[in-house]
């Protein structure tokens, strides 16, 4: 299988978790798009019944288009099951370095919410060690965000605001904030730069999910391996 039929593989892997009667959180990326189809299928084909909160407008418009039915924080407070991938998944601990697509502030608080975090990925997204040649992403505010880049600097990294190529804007999550891709090289300790960075005046939210999920799918070329946090 090439890298995307095992992201497929993971989703479809992932799907058959989803019971009639739950709410599910629908990561954001190309492989949460593998799932949230497969759930569209199964709301199609079995005449399962769920309801959804997405992490991206993106993942709303897909799941809507597809006849799943949409819920908010206004009427759920908590979740049976959100499944998301990931941009690194270490070995072992299972944490994860997410929000290259752009969401990890949603990502975060659906994760949070949820009574699971189920994640898939191919098998390229496993490492010893977060951090290294990926970038960590912070969601920051807009106002200050030179300072609040000068600040992160301290903690070790070089922060480079993420402007999209062939645009002449920089990128804005859904909540209208920048995004800082800080290099910080192999972490050593993930939890505690997570807790800087949450310390850090001007920073919204980090792509570190440190101890957040339980199980992971991860496909290769023969298959797909269910992981479990040790």
């Amino acid at each position: 299988m090439n890298r995307d039929a095992q992201r497929r593989a993971a989703a479809e892997a992932a799907a058959k978790l989803v019971e009639n009667g739950m709410v599910v959180g629908l990561g954001t990326g190309s492989t949460a798009a593998h799932f949230i189809d497969a759930l569209i299928r199964r709301v199609r084909d079995e005449g399962l019944k769920i309801t959804a909160i997405p992490t991206s407008l993106r993942s709303d418009r897909q799941a809507r288009e597809g006849g799943i039915k949409m819920a908010s924080f206004a009427n759920v407070r908590q979740l049976d099951l959100t499944v998301d991938g990931a941009d690194q998944i270490m070995r072992g601990s299972l944490d994860l370095v997410k929000g290259l697509g752009g969401a990890l502030l949603r990502e975060k608080i659906v994760a949070a919410a949820s009574k699971r975090l189920v994640i898939i990925a191919d098998s390229s997204k496993l490492v010893d060690h977060l951090g290294g040649k990926i970038p960590v992403p912070v969601e920051v505010v807009k106002f200050g965000w030179e300072s609040t880049a000068t600040r992160i600097e301290k903690l070790g990294a070089t922060p480079v605001r993420r402007w999209p190529k062939d645009t002449d804007q920089p990128f804005q999550t859904d909540g209208g904030n920048y995004i800082l891709d800080c290099t910080f090289g192999a972490l050593d300790d993930p939890a505690g730069l997570e807790r800087a960075l949450s310390h850090t005046i001007g920073v919204v939210e980090s792509g570190l999910f440190i101890g957040m999920a339980d199980t992971a799918f991860v496909a290769n070329a023969t298959g797909v391996e269910k992981l479990t946090r040790l």
